[in-house]
């Protein structure tokens, strides 16, 4: 099967999952501004740990899935995480041999570009508002990278070698 095996693979889409749970899960509306992104640092984290089997494909259907979900204009997270796949793709040797502080400089930057664009694409489609609160969850993405990127890296040795 790989380099992944079937139990990695097994891990991946779980993982992802579970991230999707925790992007929709319902929070009074005073909160929502301080939930991190969880899909995007989990397809942030696999697109670095293994390119070879998530990349953007992998954002455009979870992307749609949360589209569906939320009910927002189809295609808009879709657009949005596959442009978070790629920029991955376009970065991951070089945030492999990074520190866990230069790691998180750097998923700040993604998170924060990607939701940019999906501020701008909100412009688009809703009602226009000019804020930078929306950089909050990149910010509080890259707080908790540190600690998600150990134990997920600690879980798929786990599964890898056990």
């Amino acid at each position: 099967m790989g380099a992944l095996g079937v139990r990695g693979l097994l891990l991946v889409w779980i993982s992802l999952l579970l991230a999707l749970c925790l992007q929709v899960m319902p929070l009074p509306d005073g909160w929502l501004i301080w939930r991190p992104d969880w899909l995007g640092l989990m397809l942030v984290y696999w697109c670095i740990a293994a390119p070879h089997r998530v990349g953007v494909l992998h954002g455009f259907v979870l992307g749609l899935l949360l589209d569906l979900i939320e009910g927002a204009p189809l295609g808009q997270n879709a657009l949005v995480f596959s442009l978070l796949a790629f920029l991955c793709a376009l970065v991951y040797q070089r945030m492999r041999a990074y520190s866990l502080v230069q790691q998180a400089v750097l998923v700040f930057v993604l998170l924060g570009l990607v939701q940019l664009v999906r501020q701008w694409l909100t412009t688009l489609f809703g009602p226009f508002s000019i804020h930078l609160a929306f950089l909050l969850s990149s910010l509080i993405g890259a707080l908790l990278w540190p600690w998600l990127f150990t134990m997920l890296q600690a879980l798929r040795r786990r599964f890898a070698l056990g």
